[in-house]
């Protein structure tokens, strides 16, 4: 059994009815701050902890709603969980025997539902009509909801259909074991000495574990662990005799002092007596850790993150003794949840990796499920794009995505998902965190756009807008994840900003050759033309939240080629690393000068200047528009884009360009994506 969905209505940040999706085993549950994550897990606490208040306060309803529809009825929270057969469990489980009064599916594959309500009772709806009817501030309600109302509230678990209002046998629910380690954590509180009881069930559950794992009748262990009881006692007596021993004369001492004070009479006399089992010795022992030269330390001496692990791993040692129907009889849990609060709180990366191996290795023996909440991209990339479950919370309205139902079983969507897997490391990760994402080909234009941005007083940062290069023509892999056409689909704004690479080809060939714009369709007659070979550039098919940039079909190229054409005497972008810098800017200098014919003599001798001087008329609208586009030409041939995009970025952003033009295509992406409040 399993907790495959659950529903949140008018919960927090939850407005309207919301469900979530889970799977068997992990669930990591990711986004922005704000997103719901925390909300989630205390939605799985109110319905499957026992051992918590389960009324809920003022701000724990959605007040995202309209004050006309509270005036009519009283706000109400609603949580629903259905819980389904795994795929590897038997017909007759104990599972399905402790939810049989839960089932609204009778079918072997079995469904059951568990239904949170808090409300008002009805009996009290004709007086908040009275009240509520004259109040017109949305603040003012709340106050008065809080003040004079809150208190009646009432709340109320449902099994089964939730429409029957089958109240919940309390008893059932103690068969499940929800245990919870939030964000804001002790651990060192909790662990460090048999006096607390979490480490007290541990060791009272692993004493004799040699023998409780035997393939031995039940009978024959329990004689043998008395047998180990037995013989701890005897000698336990021995230490008990010898401290009487040593107390022998000063007991003497002691019962003068009762005799003068009236203590003793009618022949009764005080005396000492005792006897120590091994449970009384539980709140001696502490936990330590001893380093590879065998000095031990106490725990607490640890760093917080390695506390964090090890009190994980005494959580999933009592979860074992939970489950033990040998150990506890009928009071045995049936069905273990464990929820974790932002593991990386006190976890560095290389602990993150860790706690996540350790958890897939001990899902399957001591946890049903485990859900993790997180922010971290390390986390994130640790994790199968199957087991992420990520919130995104634009203007209030909370949306659900699942990464890696968003792939179908055809050949190509698996390829897509295999190439997204592999891509998302921790600098990648991103893409699941930040509201909108600027996909770019380059690093060139990875570290130009945040420029870009900031001259347009735009910053990307400050809106958590990422750029991400995918080092590549490889988008539409990624744009699987975020196309609205998919119900699974991630809900944020994407910008790609791609290149059109315009090619050619000879009639009598079949392979393609980049082409400037200059020489597009000069010999008609030998070759074929392409304005573009970049297939994004025709894709329509998106949802409204994707839209692609590049250059004008005809006029565009490359970024580098772009950049100086719409920058052509910014001399400051001619930088170190390119090559022909003399001859570049002595050709910036002759734009406004002479005519095409004397700018071309400038050109230095090559096959660049053989194929310009082939031209018979000018290929643009005027000399200066084709001067343009020669600058631009020689400029992108003279660039090693790796080298020089560092140099373009500092150009940009520290040597104030006064009067820099952004590219048009460019400027255009920046401003759709950037948020307009």
């Amino acid at each position: 059994m399993y907790i495959s969905e659950i529903t949140l209505t008018n919960f927090r940040g939850f407005n309207n009815k919301t469900t979530i999706q889970f799977k068997e085993g992990i669930n990591v549950i990711i986004g922005h701050n704000n997103s719901g994550k925390s909300t989630i897990i205390k939605a799985l606490e109110l319905l499957f902890e026992t051992g918590i208040t389960k009324r809920l306060t003022i701000d724990d309803f959605n007040k995202n709603v309209k004050i006309d529809d509270l005036k009519e009825n009283p706000p109400k929270v609603t949580i629903n969980a259905k819980l389904i057969k795994s795929t590897d469990e038997g017909e007759y489980s104990d599972e399905l025997a402790t939810v049989a009064t839960w089932l609204t599916k009778l079918e072997k594959s079995y469904e059951a539902q568990l239904t949170y309500e808090f409300f008002l009772p009805e009996r009290e709806l004709k007086y908040y009509k009275q009240v509520m009817d004259n109040i017109q501030d949305i603040n003012n309600y709340w106050h008065e909801l809080e003040n004079n109302f809150l208190r009646k509230y009432v709340y109320k678990l449902y099994v089964g259909n939730p429409d029957y209002k089958t109240v919940l046998d309390s008893d059932t629910l103690k068969r499940f074991d929800f245990q919870f380690l939030n964000a804001i954590r002790d651990v060192e509180r909790d662990m460090f000495s048999g006096k607390n009881v979490l480490l007290r069930e541990v060791i009272d559950f692993f004493m004799d574990y040699d023998i409780k794992t035997l393939q031995l009748d039940p009978e024959e262990k329990k004689l043998r662990i008395r047998d180990k009881k037995n013989e701890f006692n005897e000698q336990s007596q021995k230490i008990i005799q010898s401290l009487k021993d040593r107390m022998d004369i000063g007991k003497t001492h002691i019962l003068n002092y009762a005799s003068e004070t009236g203590a003793i009479y009618e022949n009764l006399k005080p005396d000492f007596e005792g006897i120590i089992s091994d449970t009384d010795l539980y709140s001696i022992l502490r936990l330590i850790v001893t380093d590879k030269t065998g000095i031990s330390l106490p725990a607490d001496h640890n760093g917080l993150g390695y506390n964090n692990l090890l009190y994980i791993s005494l959580l999933l040692a009592k979860m074992q003794k939970n489950a033990s129907e040998e150990y506890l009889g009928s009071n045995s849990k049936v069905f273990s949840i464990l929820a974790i609060e932002e593991p990386e709180a006190h976890l560095h990366p290389s602990m993150q990796y860790k706690f996540l191996k350790f958890l897939n290795k001990n899902k399957e023996n001591e946890v049903n499920q485990i859900f993790i909440t997180s922010h971290s991209p390390n986390i994130t990339a640790a994790v199968e794009l199957n087991d992420l479950i990520v919130l995104s919370n634009e203007s209030g309205d909370i949306t659900v995505a699942y990464p890696g139902k968003v792939f179908s079983d055809s050949e190509e969507d698996k390829i897509s998902k295999n190439y997204v897997k592999r891509f998302i490391d921790v600098t990648k990760a991103d893409i699941f965190f930040a509201r909108g994402i600027i996909f770019v080909e380059g690093i060139s234009e990875q570290l130009v756009i945040p420029e870009f941005a900031k001259f347009l007083n735009m910053d990307l940062t400050d809106s958590h807008i990422s750029v991400i290069n995918l080092g590549g023509r490889y988008f539409e892999h990624f744009l699987k994840l975020f196309d609205g056409n998919n119900g699974f689909a991630i809900k944020k704004k994407i910008a790609c900003i791609t290149d059109l690479d315009p090619v050619k080809k000879l009639k009598t060939d079949t392979s393609w050759e980049k082409c400037l714009p200059i020489f597009l369709n000069f010999d008609d007659e030998n070759y074929e033309y392409k304005t573009h070979s970049n297939n994004l550039i025709d894709k329509n098919d998106y949802s409204e939240n994707i839209q692609v940039f590049s250059q004008k079909k005809g006029f565009g190229c490359t970024f580098e080629y772009e950049l100086i054409l719409s920058n052509p005497k910014a001399k400051e972008l001619v930088t170190n690393s390119v090559s022909n810098s003399d001859e570049i800017k002595r050709l910036m200098d002759l734009l406004d000068n002479g005519d095409i014919d004397n700018f071309i003599t400038k050109l230095r001798e090559g096959n660049y200047k053989k194929e310009i001087r082939k031209l018979s008329h000018p290929r643009f609208s005027s000399d200066y528009d084709t001067k343009k586009h020669i600058l631009a030409g020689r400029y992108l041939n003279s660039v090693k884009k790796g080298a020089v995009a560092q140099e373009i970025s500092y150009a940009i952003s520290e040597t104030k360009i006064s009067d820099l033009k952004i590219p048009e295509y460019m400027g255009d992406a920046i401003k759709w994506i950037y948020p307009t409040q």
